[in-house]
């Protein structure tokens, strides 16, 4: 899910220190709050959100999004503080603390973008492990046809030619 998704109104589902996470102002836009209310809601609540379920980008993190243009830069009207990323369950932790109707409809939304998410991975993971299991398979032919090869190579040579014994009665004089 990258910018075409973000485009079509879809959650940005990015990959942060190994987690896939949705961005504050990207999880804010769902649940048709601001960024700020979200974060300050996030502030209130610090015991909802562990580490694990909301994290605080470092510069270097948000320097890498601002390059892909994920987010803007934090000059005239952009960010001043590091974006929170949030995990799938601290984006339904927010939903939590957010209580509305659009934010209980559209963590359901963020839920099954996650569950999508996770299954397609899953998909690819099998495929990947098919491929993986032909490849076994193919090498294992390859070798069983070169021995083949090998063993048949010397009985499609020509044999060396042999001194012939002719048959029949010679007509060679005796003395």
């Amino acid at each position: 899910m990258g910018k075409l998704a973000h485009e079509l109104g879809l959650p940005r589902i990015l990959v942060v220190r190994g987690q896939r996470v949705v961005l504050d102002e990207d999880l804010a836009q769902i649940y048709g709050v601001s960024t700020m209310a979200l974060n300050q809601a996030v502030k209130r609540n610090p015991a909802r959100f562990p580490e694990k379920f909301c994290l605080t980008l470092d510069k270097k993190e948000v320097a890498d999004l601002i390059s892909q243009n994920v987010i803007s830069s934090s000059g005239w009207g952009g960010r001043r503080k590091p974006p929170l990323a949030f995990t799938e369950h601290g984006a339904l932790m927010a939903a939590s603390v957010l209580n509305s109707r659009q934010t209980i409809a559209m963590s359901i939304y963020v839920i099954e973008a996650f569950v999508k998410m996770r299954e397609e991975l899953s998909a690819n993971e099998a495929i990947l492990r098919r491929l993986a299991e032909i490849d076994s398979t193919l090498l294992t032919h390859d070798e069983g046809l070169r021995d083949l090869y090998r063993k048949l190579m010397p009985l499609l040579e020509p044999k060396p030619e042999q001194e012939i014994r002719k048959i029949g009665f010679g007509t060679a004089s005796r003395v």
